[in-house]
């Protein structure tokens, strides 16, 4: 159990509470007293005001001495905020430091971190700010849902409880708190709302911060409930997914209602890129490309949503998908981009069967481009190499995986100036990039498109997924066959 306490008079009046009074945890007791063996204290000083920075510190210390508690001070320093605001970056650190704490702490009892709890002194006045400062910014419902009560191992007791209770608490204990003067500085969001805006508010309805933390569970239950149906029907758009890369189907996004379709894109977004802070307007620019049926749009993080032949990408600028560049053997598999696996195998012709019917049985099973059939004598093999690889195969073995004379295949991505023979087109040639585009692969998967071919630069004999090459087909002649087939991995 770590109390975050900045000495302050609500995590002060945590601390005191946590030792001699009741607590609901949120473990389903109710409240209850905590073991004081549990009690640990983990205080961050982040060096922004000087000496009171370093007051806080030992007025914490002090404490903690006092009621015999363990204490952890992490020290933090910003010299380089990324892009963030001083109140996200000193946020970020205090949380950081507390779940390393409660790791130490877990790794040292030996019990699940999971049975561990983070204790903030967030209260009702809290919450009711939060609120306010996020109705300002332009929120959505999850931003009106202000200041959950739970987050994962995150709890915060107090939430029932204002400010000026938890100070009337503290001045009957007669136990002092620190004050930090930064907070009467109104140029500050949230002391603005505190100061200015809160006290009119309170004029109107006293109990306007116990009003508005019965709004925000609501808020917070039905944004909960949208989350869920968001992510359902996520599911059910998503075409393809991968490593900085989502796609999705535009014209199912587009018929979802407008409330689930603004959720679908920002979870979608935080797949790929979590720390991505999506406003409105880059929600409904997003959807207006949706509508329009063309266009992209810029989002945070350097994510990239762009409208391609009825889909809808995201990726990110540094993860893009990239074909695996390497040998597959024959029989054997290799991992290629947007999380698929590329597998062979041989196929032997009985005798008496035409090979070339057998081929087309074996791509119509799969169907969707996804399985093709060479002739295995077509990539420059002897028939006696063949036919020994072969039975290797049907006894378990695998001598591509280990001998210089085994079947193989160079598989990569699209290059510059590929050219190959379309199966079909009677040995006419054709530029790869064109075909890739007549298939309507979106631009963002087209690095990732995995090409097969005979060696190192040599003839392509499969662009998986799109078409084989006529060089590569299989004849009534045909004895050996090779099997090709690109799946997602997992799939059986």
């Amino acid at each position: 159990m770590v109390l975050m306490v900045s000495g302050g008079a609500d995590s002060t009046a945590l601390t005191l509470m946590a030792c001699t009074g009741e607590l609901d945890i949120d473990d389903g007791r109710g409240c209850a007293r905590i073991a004081r063996e549990r009690l640990h204290v983990l205080h961050v000083n982040h060096h922004l005001r000087g000496e009171a920075s370093d007051g806080d510190e030992a007025f914490v210390r002090d404490l903690c001495e006092r009621l015999g508690l363990p204490l952890c001070v992490e020290h933090a320093h910003f010299a380089d905020l990324d892009g963030r605001n001083l109140e996200a970056a000193a946020r970020d650190v205090r949380y950081a430091a507390a779940r390393r704490y409660v790791r130490e702490l877990s790794r040292q009892s030996g019990t699940p971190r999971t049975a561990a709890r983070i204790l903030t002194a967030h209260t009702a006045s809290d919450r009711a700010e939060t609120f306010f400062m996020n109705a300002i910014k332009g929120s959505g419902a999850a931003g009106l849902s202000s200041i959950p009560r739970r987050r994962n191992i995150i709890v915060r007791p107090l939430m029932d409880r204002t400010h000026g209770e938890l100070v009337r608490y503290l001045q009957v204990a007669g136990q002092p708190w620190r004050e930090d003067e930064s907070n009467r500085d109104t140029s500050y969001l949230r002391n603005f709302v505190r100061h200015r805006l809160m006290p009119l508010a309170a004029e109107r309805n006293p109990g306007v911060a116990r009003s508005v933390g019965a709004a925000c569970d609501i808020l917070g239950d039905e944004d909960a409930f949208m989350s869920q149906l968001a992510a359902t029907a996520l599911r059910s758009c998503t075409r393809r997914e991968g490593s900085g890369l989502v796609v999705l189907d535009a014209a199912r996004l587009a018929a979802a209602e407008v409330a689930i379709a603004r959720r679908m894109v920002r979870l979608a977004v935080k797949r790929i890129a979590p720390e991505a802070r999506l406003e409105m307007r880059h929600v409904e620019a997003v959807l207006a490309c949706v509508a329009a049926g063309e266009g992209s749009v810029a989002l945070p993080e350097g994510v990239d949503a762009r409208i391609e032949f009825g889909t809808l990408s995201f990726r990110t600028p540094t993860e893009r998908e990239r074909a695996a560049t390497g040998w597959l053997p024959v029989p054997g598999s290799m991992a290629v981009a947007g999380g698929r696996v590329l597998e062979s195998a041989f196929v032997r012709v009985p005798e008496g069967h035409d090979a070339v019917s057998l081929a087309r049985g074996l791509s119509a099973e799969a169907g969707g481009g996804t399985v093709a059939v060479i002739d295995a004598a077509a990539l420059g093999y002897a028939s006696r190499d063949l036919q020994r690889l072969a039975e290797d195969q049907r006894w378990g073995a695998s001598a591509a995986q280990g001998g210089a004379d085994g079947v193989r295949l160079w598989v990569d991505g699209p290059a510059a100036g590929d050219v190959m023979c379309p199966l079909g087109m009677q040995g006419r040639s054709k530029k790869l990039s064109d075909l890739i585009n007549e298939a309507r692969v979106p631009l963002a998967e087209r690095a990732g498109v995995p090409v097969v071919r005979s060696s190192p630069g040599g003839a392509i004999a499969w662009v998986a997924g799109v078409r084989a090459d006529e060089r590569f087909k299989c004849t009534p002649t045909s004895s050996m066959l090779v099997k090709l087939t690109i799946r997602p991995i997992g799939d059986v």
